[in-house]
């Protein structure tokens, strides 16, 4: 199979597979040096040939919820090699690069969706399934089912606006309260002065919008963009397995010029230090990515995909997704310190200083973790869970025995939100074992 490979609707490459292992991407003859596909393959004549097919590429290959959900509607085919899932999905993914079958127009908007009905409607479990069926060939891989909604003309209160796209995430039996949990988790960021996606939350709270962030400021141009996962050259289930350093220190490989790599730098430590506070278990390195309107002005993206999942039964125990000094710990004591210092040139006075930013931000964010468990029911266990994480996480991040910060504990006492259930969590299958058997 041979798919044609676009920056910003320009075609620049081809992409092939003989025997759909090895992958081959070869660059047209007059591609222009800015119009490189990622920022590990620079445009020239010879071609690039991967084990496997390209990290670019499986960037945003839907997996789990999503592909099953395509195998569903397309045939389980779609699924046989990456080259075949690429040729469905291609033309919809994050940033600038897109991957079309010959003869397809890269410009051809997809199918046109109604944010409204998201924003008021039903997202229940089974309906935002539904949903999914009939929006499903988009570009966005991932713990919550989630997918990107095409650009479309919305009545917005005062006349029509053109939006940008969203991402849109529902519920999930699993996760309850996922849509609140994370939008509040990103409001702490944006309370704390870290550059932060925006959000919006449906008004039965259980669906999240996420605003786009990968357009340039004509609302139209798309940004390049590349996860850590993919700069790491690592395969989209090997997301764990990396460490704060290597992120680190790929983060000053591929962005040279001083002040951008100072910069992706600090943000790079902001994220780390909101992590620790609001015990985001599932921060790994397909949530950190650089965006980019040239090799010479290239950002660390805004906060995305935060929230407090050890809140959840399935996940309470659950380490830091990714270790520093070879620990995955909840107290990671000086060497979190020395990781900001060394690293990102963070010295310990100013790390107190977001320290105590980030959790000023979490006590002016509580009452409205207080407020959303009174107006929806099936989110108060969720909340009562998520003030004592974020109590714990701000403990967490008492590096030094001198720094005072502040408690929820006041706060939890006066919402009545002391008496939280024990986790319980699912019981894990037994592959092979007959029921019929006795219990050893």
């Amino acid at each position: 199979m041979k798919l044609h490979v676009f920056v910003h609707d320009k075609p620049v490459a081809t992409l092939e597979s003989a025997d759909g292992f090895r992958h081959v991407m070869a660059y047209h003859p007059d591609v222009e040096p800015e119009q490189f596909v990622s920022l590990l393959m620079p445009v020239r004549t010879e071609s690039y040939a991967y084990p496997d097919l390209h990290p670019i590429f499986r960037m945003n290959l839907p997996e789990g919820f999503l592909l099953s959900i395509l195998q569903e509607q397309l045939g389980p085919q779609v699924g046989a090699s990456p080259l075949n899932l690429l040729s469905v999905v291609g033309r919809n993914a994050i940033g600038r690069v897109k991957v079309a079958v010959p003869g397809a127009d890269p410009t051809q908007p997809p199918v046109p969706f109604e944010l409204a009905g998201i924003l008021r409607g039903d997202n229940s479990e089974e309906a935002f399934v539904d949903l999914v069926r009939r929006y499903a060939v988009s570009g966005v891989s991932g713990v919550v089912p989630k997918f990107l909604s095409p650009n479309t003309l919305e009545e917005h209160g005062k006349g029509t606006l053109a939006t940008d796209r969203h991402i849109i995430k529902g519920a999930t039996a699993r996760l309850p309260g996922v849509a609140l949990n994370e939008h509040l988790c990103m409001e702490v960021s944006r309370q704390a002065g870290i550059l932060t996606a925006k959000t919006e939350v449906s008004e039965d709270g259980q669906a999240l919008v996420v605003h786009r962030f990968d357009f340039e400021d004509d609302g139209t141009t798309r940004k390049g963009m590349e996860d850590l996962c993919s700069l790491l050259l690592l395969r989209p289930e090997q997301k764990y397995e990396s460490t704060w350093e290597r992120v680190a220190g790929r983060i000053k490989d591929v962005v040279t010029i001083p002040d951008q790599q100072n910069a992706a730098l600090s943000q790079l430590a902001d994220l780390l230090l909101l992590t620790y506070a609001l015990r985001n278990a599932d921060c790994h390195t397909k949530n950190i990515a650089l965006l980019y309107s040239s090799r010479e002005s290239i950002v660390l993206a805004p906060v995305y995909d935060m929230l407090t999942i050890t809140i959840y039964d399935d996940y309470a125990k659950n380490p830091p997704g990714m270790p520093i000094e070879g620990r995955s710990t909840w107290a990671p004591g000086k060497a979190l310190e020395r990781f900001l210092q060394i690293r990102c040139s963070v010295m310990p006075a100013e790390t107190k200083e977001r320290v105590e930013r980030i959790c000023e931000a979490i006590v002016q964010v509580t009452p409205q973790v207080i407020d959303a468990a009174g107006r929806y029911p099936g989110f108060h266990e969720t909340a009562k869970r998520l003030l004592h994480a974020w109590n714990a996480g701000m403990n967490s991040l008492r590096l030094q025995k001198t720094w005072s910060l502040p408690s929820l504990g006041e706060a939890i006492e006066q919402a009545r939100f002391s008496d939280v259930k024990p986790v319980v969590p699912t019981p894990r299958e037994k592959i092979g074992r007959s029921p019929l058997l006795g219990k050893r």
